[in-house]
């Protein structure tokens, strides 16, 4: 999937998925000015559609996977 590196701003937990209302990871910015929002799991189902609709994709499913620094080492 094609990434944005420079968001415009950044997702929070008040942007929700488009789909199902979870949590969204991914911004899909289209031509049209609109913007839908999924979270990891829809983005990545609807992949090979988004990908020839958008003109930019701005992926955060990364921070599924990583710990925050206020993580003591037995939460890790």
């Amino acid at each position: 999937m094609t990434t944005v590196l420079t968001p415009a701003s950044p997702l929070t937990a008040a942007d929700r998925c488009d789909r199902c209302g979870a949590q969204a990871y991914l911004r899909v910015v289209l031509a049209s000015g609109g913007e839908l929002l999924f979270c990891a799991h829809h983005g990545r189902k609807f992949e090979p559609e988004l990908k020839k609709i958008a003109v930019e994709i701005q992926d955060e499913s990364g921070r599924l996977t990583s710990t925050t620094a206020t993580a003591t080492d037995d939460e890790r």
